[in-house]
């Protein structure tokens, strides 16, 4: 485990300080972020304007959920893209090769060599828009971290899916655009499930478990505690990233390498 983190702490000093080199970048995905949040945010005021509500949630509590996905857009464009979506790269090129020569886990490798910074103004946007509803809500630190567990568990769960979409192309080789679809899909984790018609609910709950990305971190920040909630959000992280990880190992017996 020391290892492995040191080799972490490499790689992304190294990426940061290459990232760093167009500081002008981070200024601009700073724009980007908050042109994106304030479509979000108009958007949800959209229901909320003439006097409609989302059943049993107010529009502090829509801001909370919005307030996590924005998070979740950080964290996916600061780790999961820079990363996962170079899969495909290394596999059209043949560089996955020299990963797999490496004495590492090659899982490891691919998913955390590198680190973008243009991700952080999202992170940050969204922890300011759940200080915010949270200062009206008047939620506690107990509140924020009872939220802290499922929201663990939905960066483990996006990770995993992403992960294996990104195994596909063992086969694919270009999965560009379902990729794509998987994000199209997660943008329905802006609003809260009750927004939705009870078939799309069960969709984003039992098939795509967009739920548990959002609307289940926001709920427990709530206050609206349920323990089933809570422990089929890990059982389903912790199975995704068994599944992710047994998935790749069988996708590298169909991996031919660039020499074969």
């Amino acid at each position: 485990m020391q290892r492995y983190l040191h080799v972490l702490r490499l790689f992304w000093s190294a990426a940061i300080a290459a990232e760093m080199e167009y500081r002008i970048n981070f200024v601009l995905a700073a724009l980007s972020s908050l042109g994106n949040l304030s479509g979000s945010l108009f958007g949800v005021s959209l229901f909320y304007r003439n006097g409609y509500t989302f059943q049993g949630w107010s529009w502090e509590e829509a801001l909370v959920v919005l307030g996590i996905f924005t998070i979740l857009q950080g964290f996916s464009a600061s780790f999961l893209a820079p990363n996962l979506n170079h899969i495909v790269d290394h596999i059209q090129q043949g560089t996955l090769d020299f990963v797999l020569l490496k004495p590492i886990n090659s899982q490891f490798w691919l998913s955390t060599r590198t680190l973008s910074p243009w991700g952080l103004p999202d992170l940050f946007f969204g922890m300011g828009l759940i200080a915010y509803a949270g200062r009206n809500l008047q939620l506690t630190l107990t509140d924020y971290l009872l939220s802290t567990a499922p929201l663990l568990f939905g960066f483990v769960i996006l990770y995993s899916l992403w992960f294996m979409l990104g195994a596909t192309s063992v086969w694919f080789v270009k999965i560009y655009n379902v990729t794509e679809v998987l994000r199209g899909l997660l943008e329905a984790g802006r609003y809260p499930m009750v927004a939705y018609p009870a078939a799309y609910r069960f969709f984003f709950t039992f098939v795509v478990p967009v739920a548990f990305l959002t609307t289940i971190p926001a709920e427990a920040m709530l206050g609206r505690f349920q323990l089933g909630w809570l422990v089929g959000a890990g059982i389903l992280a912790l199975a995704l990233l068994l599944v992710a990880s047994t998935f790749w190992r069988f996708a590298l017996r169909f991996y031919t390498s660039a020499s074969s």
